[in-house]
């Protein structure tokens, strides 16, 4: 089995390859045009984000026998087309869920009681304490959309709080218990005081916190998002902010992710975002972890193993 890297790994992955006696070619910079040229070659192919594999590439990759997804997020890949040419497509998200749910339970801890903001005025030798009064997570109503691998290891570490959990996953049922509580849409939206998304960007879910979610959840509200940036409409957010039907986010993740900041003169949304004291981001790094990059190897090499 040969397969072709289009994005940086872990070496514990290129470890696990050679060891299982399959044979890779790394390419960082190929677009896509370039590697079709020789992806006969090939049997899988082991991508992050940096290739879009549309209609057009796979119709010319009917060859390959997989795609993996060194990570969790799959929506550059055309799912349905693979399928139709009986191209198997998975990831590795098992790998990355705990380093997620830790690092949004970490930033709705330090939005809460005010950590961020009050070291920052420290180091300044401000020293203040009322005006960084923080707020309890017990006794919350937190409501969790999709009960995934984030989800669910999400919901794990909120069990030690004292707080509700209710979840809502649209294709989901049966995992409620005497702690999670199985939920309908209307009931998040009726009860909750807190929102995380843990769902893939698709169709469906683009943009699905808008205007009109917003307006219909019944209490103000906090955010988190970990999930993709575009599951949040930034307009919508920044309005909801303003009127403070949300109290404040904690986003791994945004809508139009620029490592460079070029869009920031012209982006008031993301201008605003930048300068909330009641938002938290952070460059898209929840599921960057020590021990995540081992885990996802691992994962990813098992499922390639089956089809071996």
């Amino acid at each position: 089995m040969k397969v072709i890297i289009t994005d940086q790994v872990h070496p514990e992955l290129l470890n696990l390859l050679v060891e299982n006696g399959i044979s890779y070619e790394i390419d960082l910079k190929k677009d896509e045009t370039e590697l079709l040229k020789n992806i006969i070659d090939f049997d899988g192919m082991i991508v992050r984000n940096r290739i879009k594999i549309d209609k057009y590439f796979l119709s010319n990759s009917k060859n390959l026998k997989f795609i993996a997804r060194y990570g969790s997020g799959m929506e550059s890949i055309d799912l349905k087309t693979a399928e139709q040419f009986n191209i198997k497509c998975f990831n590795s998200a098992q790998g990355n869920a705990n380093s997620v749910a830790e690092h949004i339970t970490g930033m709705l801890l330090s939005l809460f009681h005010n950590i961020s903001k009050s070291n920052n005025n420290l180091k300044k030798l401000i020293w203040e304490r009322e005006q960084y009064r923080g707020i309890e997570l017990e006794n919350k109503k937190i409501g969790i959309i999709g009960y995934g691998n984030t989800g669910k290891s999400f919901t794990e570490k909120l069990k030690g709080f004292n707080c509700s959990i209710m979840v809502y996953d649209k294709y989901k049922n049966g995992f409620g218990n005497s702690i999670i509580k199985e939920s309908t849409m209307i009931d998040i939206l009726a009860q909750a005081d807190i929102l995380s998304l843990h769902i893939p960007l698709n169709s469906e879910t683009e943009y699905f916190i808008n205007d009109s979610i917003i307006d219909n959840m019944k209490n103000p509200f906090y955010l988190i998002n970990s999930s993709r940036g575009k599951i949040v409409s930034n307009n919508s957010l920044v309005k909801g902010l303003k009127s403070k039907k949300i109290l404040g986010a904690c986003l791994d993740v945004l809508e139009n992710e620029n490592p460079e900041f070029s869009n920031i003169k012209t982006d008031d949304n993301l201008n605003y975002l930048l300068n909330c004291n009641n938002v938290l981001i952070t460059p898209h790094i929840a599921g960057l972890s020590a021990e995540s990059n081992l885990k996802l190897s691992k994962i990813l090499i098992e499922k390639i193993l089956k089809l071996k």
